[in-house]
């Protein structure tokens, strides 16, 4: 582990700037922990053959801050309180809060729906999915074109504003 910290002393200035660029004005040590493992998980994976380690972990590091950032901002999104009330009145997300209203009138199989809210509000991949499912990625492929297909041809979409 004495090659990271050799790794991990060169590329820190490189964190410290994604974040200046990204206009991170608080909390900077939780975003340079996370720039850290961000770095070290790309030091873990790096394949030399494949080209140079730093726009890898530029890119690497890069991601992790937004991801760091969009995560931050669905927890604050979450959890703010309305019009100043106390800890009573908090706003409870719905989990599709992300789908249209119209989505709500489709009717859909608890699975079909279960699906739908993986796909488009948690943001989960094919291959994920996939292997949540139990079934092959062109599987999982196939199911999700067919959910679409049956949402396309449904009353609530045809008649959506």
């Amino acid at each position: 582990m004495d090659d990271f910290d050799k790794v991990e002393a060169q590329y820190a200035p490189m964190i410290s700037a994604l974040i200046r660029k990204m206009h991170i004005y608080r909390d900077h040590e939780l975003y340079r922990q996370v720039g850290k493992v961000a770095l070290w998980q790309a030091w873990l994976r790096f394949d030399g053959e494949k080209g140079d380690f730093t726009p890898f972990a530029f890119r690497t590091v890069h991601g992790a801050l937004l991801d760091e950032l969009s995560r931050e901002g669905r927890y604050a999104k979450l959890f703010k309180l309305s019009d100043g009330g106390d800890f009573d009145e908090l706003e409870m997300p719905i989990y599709d809060d992300k789908l249209p209203e119209w989505v709500q009138e489709i009717p859909l199989k608890e699975k079909e729906w279960n699906l739908l809210k993986e796909l488009f509000v948690e943001d989960k991949a094919i291959r994920q999915l996939a292997e949540l499912y139990g079934i092959s990625v062109a599987g999982m492929k196939k199911k999700r074109a067919r959910l679409l297909e049956k949402i396309k041809e449904s009353e609530a979409f045809l008649n959506r504003d």
